[in-house]
């Protein structure tokens, strides 16, 4: 795809093709980018799949600009969890962020064994943040800052 432009408003990114024609996606579809500052939001750079955001681990394919959206489970549950790290979990299971994205945005079709790989990632990060337990000297700093 041959980009020509690419430009940011207060709500949405931009880009122009060579043909001429113009597609944005909204900050707001994006947690990451919805709660950046602007100054997040302007430092990115171009590769040519698409752009990425290295402070805010984030990544928009140019393909996805082209498509219709439609949500699916994992668009809603990133949306929903904007804690939740899309490329650690895209790292775990081996896949590259650029990937990843396009599975989240519905731009490639995930297959049921892909999929599951993926909620097994996610599972897996929940039950290893409820095996943490803090020291005895932690609780108590933290018990007497209360």
């Amino acid at each position: 795809m041959n980009i020509e432009k690419i430009w940011l408003t207060d709500s949405a990114v931009w880009i122009r093709t060579a043909d001429g024609m113009e597609y944005s996606e909204q900050f707001a579809d994006y947690p990451r980018l919805k709660f950046a500052t602007a100054e997040q939001r302007n430092n990115y750079r171009v590769c040519c799949e698409g752009i990425h955001w290295d402070e805010l681990d984030e990544d928009l394919c140019f393909e996805g600009f082209l498509h219709k959206k439609e949500r699916n489970l994992l668009y809603e549950l990133f949306l929903q969890h904007p804690e939740l790290n899309a490329s650690a979990i895209a790292r775990r299971i081996g896949l590259s962020q650029t990937q990843f994205a396009q599975y989240i945005s519905g731009d490639k079709k995930i297959s049921p064994k892909r999929l599951s790989e993926m909620i097994e990632a996610i599972h897996a990060v929940g039950h290893e943040l409820t095996a943490i337990t803090l020291p005895q000297e932690m609780g108590a700093i933290a018990a007497q800052s209360l």
